[in-house]
């Protein structure tokens, strides 16, 4: 089994072409229009959606620009990101101004990024594998 996409919804081009594109650096490969009346029938939300998909490294984030259907409401749902060099990455966010939300959790810490629109993301360091010998 392969995961082929993640599908999320944000407000804007330019706000999904910051986070994605320049932050995460996938490139942005095509955008389609989704009816309100095809919407309504796939996801029941009566609203048109432009469909914009970014790409690269074994990610694919199918981002559905319109109104938020779930706006204000507590979140669970993440998506987990492990990035090669995690301090860089933290660096990158602060220099971009997104927030980062760090909470101890034992010995170690949970690190929590969001987009303009709240959907959150889970970084992790890419673990080191362990010396055998």
């Amino acid at each position: 089994m392969m995961l082929k996409h993640l599908a999320l919804v944000c407000s804007s081009e330019s706000g999904s072409d910051r986070f994605y594109g320049e932050l995460l650096g996938l490139k942005k490969l095509n955008t389609k229009m989704l009816s309100a009346a095809l919407s309504k029938q796939i996801f029941n939300l009566e609203s048109e959606y432009q469909i914009i998909n970014y790409a690269g490294d074994g990610l694919h984030f199918e981002i559905f620009i319109g109104p938020l259907p779930h706006a204000g409401r507590n979140k669970i749902d993440h998506v987990c990101l492990e990035i090669d060099d995690f301090e860089s990455f933290l660096q990158k966010c602060r220099l971009m101004g997104i927030k980062i939300s760090q909470i101890p959790r034992g010995d170690s810490t949970v690190t929590f990024i969001s987009d303009d629109d709240g959907n959150l993301f889970e970084i992790k360091g890419q673990q080191k594998p362990a010396v055998v010998g």
